[in-house]
């Protein structure tokens, strides 16, 4: 039994240190510009979509925007939108089918929603949340802009 326990956690940390997934990134710049979180023009509304999960680092997640691929996150990656405002459908790929999250927009205001990986059956899941404006700040101090 021991012996089947220090199996497990051999091939558990060997999963974790497996590597990290990488997808494309933008300009240090453009990273930094969008980390003063200003407030886009009143016709539009600004989305910043992020991924900050321990879980899930060898994983790319596709995400996308009314049925519009905007690509895949890494961990530690986000992607930032302008979007007109009214109501949105988020998505982001799982297991089995895409999660959704429907978002209204206010023009004028920023908007965050945090993509969290989660177990599943044969590969990780992934979900999406609405994030308060302070915590999602907070977090997105930590990843870097994705193209």
């Amino acid at each position: 039994m021991q012996n089947r326990f220090k199996l497990f956690v051999s091939a558990l940390g060997l999963a974790v240190l497996a590597g990290c997934a990488s997808v494309p990134m933008e300009t240090p710049e453009a990273d930094s510009a969008l980390k003063t979180f200003a407030a886009p023009a009143a016709d539009k509304a600004g989305l910043y979509i992020y991924r900050d999960s321990f879980a899930g680092q060898g994983l790319k997640k596709t995400v996308k925007i009314d049925g519009e691929v905007i690509g895949e996150t890494a961990n530690r990656t986000y992607f930032y939108r302008l979007i007109s405002p009214g109501n949105h459908v988020l998505a982001t790929e799982s297991e089995f089918s895409d999660n959704s999250l429907n978002l209204l927009a206010v023009a004028g205001q920023n908007h965050y929603v945090r993509q969290s990986i989660k177990m599943g059956v044969f590969v990780g899941g992934a979900k999406l949340e609405v994030v308060p404006e302070a915590t999602a700040q907070a977090h997105l101090q930590k990843c870097e802009l994705a193209k």
